[in-house]
């Protein structure tokens, strides 16, 4: 992508079957870079390509700028190129690789991309757990948090965006909250959950294995299809059950539910209720 009407090209195109990532990776795209991520369903930033358009000590700042301004406006973030490069022809990367992958991740990208190491590099099982291994310990080390709590933005003045960030605030100061529900038919109170970087879990219920799949480049989601709840305490028992099934909750512990009221309407995320999840598995408030 170098320009906001090529994104409107390609949804002219694909009519709704898919999202839009802005792959960015020529001057011409930096120059409008605000209006691209904002017409963008997800962005990459495409290191190698940016390497060789422009001058290589200016890829840094334009990878942290890029991942700032897609978080301000609650769009995934990739960040791919060259980041086990060794590891094609090597078991075991080069410090500095280790590096790069940990700063991408304290600076809060969505995603972290391998293209060669695993499509035709020699150790393609061995990058990907690298990868792995260096982002869960980035994400358990005591300075993460504060790190993403500073390039936090504020939220929108929209009822979605306070609830989200009330939940990740209650998720600070709760010990016994477990996880975090989002009832989501187009994805958007997923993304704006993850955007906060709360300490727990996010568990996305969808109706829609669209909206499900390309959750799946979002950080810190884990996402289930299940049908649209019918009442508040369907909504509730729902919630908890799911979270308990798939491994996040046991019998005791809390669940913050948000979703919009009336049940089923997108784009309408505006209540937080904590619920307890019983013996059964089941939720009451």
């Amino acid at each position: 992508m170098q320009r906001p009407e090529d994104i409107i090209d390609v949804r002219k195109i694909v009519q709704g079957r898919a999202g839009v990532m802005a792959k960015i990776e020529k001057p011409r795209a930096i120059d409008r870079l605000e209006e691209i991520v904002k017409l963008s369903d997800a962005i990459m930033v495409a290191r190698g390509d940016l390497g060789v358009e422009l001058p290589l000590e200016t890829v840094p700042g334009l990878q942290k700028r890029m991942i700032r301004m897609a978080r301000r406006y609650g769009k995934p973030v990739v960040v791919a190129t060259q980041m086990l490069e060794s590891m094609i022809t090597a078991p075991v990367p080069t410090r500095a690789e280790v590096s790069d992958v940990s700063i991408a991740v304290f600076e809060g990208a969505d995603a972290i991309m391998l293209s060669a190491e695993s499509a035709s590099g020699q150790y393609p099982v061995e990058a990907v757990a690298t990868m792995n291994k260096v982002a869960v310990a980035v994400e358990g080390d005591a300075n993460y948090r504060g790190i993403i709590r500073a390039a936090q933005t504020e939220p929108e003045a929209t009822a979605a965006d306070a609830i989200s960030a009330a939940t990740r605030q209650g998720c600070q100061k709760r010990s016994d909250l477990a996880a975090i529900v989002t009832y989501t038919a187009s994805g958007s109170t997923g993304i704006r959950a993850a955007r906060e970087r709360p300490a727990k879990p996010i568990i996305v219920l969808s109706p829609n294995m669209r909206t499900i799949r390309r959750m799946s480049v979002v950080w810190g989601v884990h996402c289930v299809q299940t049908e649209d709840a019918v009442s508040l305490e369907d909504m509730v028992d729902r919630a908890c059950v799911i979270a308990y099934q798939e491994g996040f909750a046991r019998p005791g512990d809390r669940v913050a539910i948000t979703a919009g009221i009336p049940l089923g309407t997108p784009g309408a995320t505006n209540m937080l209720r904590i619920a307890f999840v019983r013996r059964d598995g089941a939720g009451s408030s």
